[in-house]
């Protein structure tokens, strides 16, 4: 599996960062964790979070819901698509302060107990009310155990700062390997 160093990104002192705005960034990333536990502990069927390089990284599993997306007459309003039961959300935070990282190109493979592929994709970026993840619905064989795989792509984006900016060069995966999945639409 790539990338399965476990260093801390750099958290110094810089010409782009004092220590006041260090701590408005921890405070950023305590934030979005609180939201993030809340997600996976009490409103998800299932979730986790793991380090990787840089990374931190959660899913959750809810049922599979409706969301407005854009349309040629503005956004509008989709139901689950046929036989989408499942809704996956990722998560991917900043090791060193755990905010979350946007402009991320995320993909999933989803296996069943016998090993055998069940979904693969890119996880857009969603916003959500109080949570933003990237996630999408999606069609399972049914309720059990599944095995996630999550690649994140190195991303194309800047990186400001040239004492803490050194973060994010690799494509990195990791797996979950017991994930439960309870299906439904909500």
């Amino acid at each position: 599996m790539a990338g399965t160093e476990t260093r801390t990104p750099p958290r110094t002192v810089s010409d782009e960062a004092d220590t006041e705005e260090l701590l408005l960034a921890n405070k950023q990333g305590h934030s979005y964790a609180v939201a993030l536990e809340h997600m996976v502990r009490r409103v998800a069927h299932d979730g986790k979070e793991e380090a990787i390089g840089d990374y931190l990284v959660a899913y959750a599993v809810e049922k599979a819901e409706g969301m407005y997306m854009p349309g040629s007459s503005g956004l509008q309003w989709h139901e689950p698509g046929p036989g989408e039961n499942c809704h996956l959300e990722i998560a991917v935070r900043d090791k060193a302060d755990g905010r979350f990282i946007p402009g991320l190109d995320v993909h999933i493979t989803l296996f069943s107990a016998d090993g055998s592929e069940v979904a693969s994709g890119q996880q857009p970026f969603i916003w959500h009310p109080w949570l933003m993840h990237y996630g999408r619905n999606w069609q399972v064989p049914g309720d059990g155990e599944y095995r996630l795989r999550v690649r994140i792509e190195a991303p194309t984006f800047h990186r400001h700062d040239k004492e803490n900016g050194l973060r994010y060069a690799r494509t990195e995966e990791l797996e979950f390997p017991a994930v439960k999945i309870a299906t439904g639409q909500k």
